[in-house]
């Protein structure tokens, strides 16, 4: 429970500040664009870089893994589905309605409720891993080519990834790890300090963007954007449970551990990639929002079943 509450409370908190910067005009009115931009072009991919650069790559491997990754395809794909085919979504609408479903909130939330909750910061690890070196390229990937005007080349299709900050910041990391090389101090420090930037700039950002906004749920998408928190906070946890205890017959601790991450809520980076490319802003906005509102009476019940 003091998980819960401290890394809600931490959220809350800094998004409040954004808030208030976004009302009283402080940082002008391009400053959530500013915020945005520092996120997804410099502070993200530094905190990406250093986070994987220092990873154990072998929790890649790990059952736990397996439980979230097919916990988020399922919630992903309904998702997919429902807007695809029977509402007839674009590509980049369909990519951030699917990722608000499933992309979970393992950093700054994560962390201290893996740490409180859970006991081990390190449980969060196979989450962040999917998260950052998969389903981050792959969705920036379709993000950038359904933004590309007229015809796009093979060639162009296939270097996209190479040209996106996150994604070239995520793979050389991979690499760094892999290869099992430790940066030198004066170069690794610099990186870690513009990471540190990255989670207040995109949760700052998400708190202007709450200035004169309308109540969520109330836009022509409403159906939709209920679906995804649905999805998000009650589909997945019940998948990672059903998947977990069915199939690796996991109980105790263990089926803990898988039920609460998959029940975290949406991720806020999730608002920048949609300030970013233009699409789907309010909806993943208030996806997010309302995901982790809900999300609390739900990592609660979680918690109190399954301890």
């Amino acid at each position: 429970m003091q998980g819960v509450l401290t890394g809600f409370s931490v959220i809350g908190t800094v998004i409040a500040v954004g808030y208030v910067l976004g009302r009283s005009g402080y940082l002008g009115p391009d400053g959530r664009a500013v915020l945005t931009r520092l996120a997804f072009n410099v502070a993200t991919p530094a905190l990406l870089f250093t986070m994987l650069a220092g990873a154990d790559l072998s929790v890649v491997l790990s059952g736990r893994l397996v439980v979230t990754a097919v916990a988020t395809a399922v919630a992903a794909a309904v998702f997919a589905v429902v807007a695809g085919v029977f509402l007839r979504w674009d590509v980049g609408r369909v990519t951030l309605g699917a990722l608000c479903s499933s992309y979970v909130n393992a950093g700054n939330l994560g962390i201290p409720i893996a740490v409180y909750v859970l006991g081990d910061a390190s449980l969060v690890a196979p989450v962040l891993l999917l998260q950052v070196i998969v389903i981050t390229p792959l969705a920036l990937t379709i993000l950038d080519l359904s933004r590309a005007e007229g015809s796009v080349s093979f060639v162009r299709r296939l270097t996209t990834p190479l040209r996106n900050p996150m994604a070239i910041a995520s793979l050389s990391g991979v690499v760094v790890a892999a290869t099992g090389w430790s940066l030198p101090a004066p170069v690794l420090e610099p990186l870690v300090l513009i990471g540190n930037m990255s989670i207040p700039a995109v949760l700052l950002a998400f708190g202007i963007s709450l200035r004169g906004s309308e109540r969520p749920g109330r836009g022509g998408d409403r159906g939709a954007l209920w679906l995804s928190v649905l999805l998000k906070v009650v589909l997945q946890p019940l998948v990672a449970w059903a998947v977990g205890a069915g199939l690796f017959h996991q109980e105790g601790a263990a089926l803990l551990d898988v039920v609460v991450i998959a029940a975290l809520p949406a991720a806020q980076n999730l608002f920048t990639y949609a300030s970013h490319y233009g699409i789907a802003e309010r909806f993943t906005r208030d996806s997010v929002l309302l995901s982790t509102l809900l999300s609390v009476p739900a990592l609660v019940v979680t918690a109190v079943l399954l301890s």
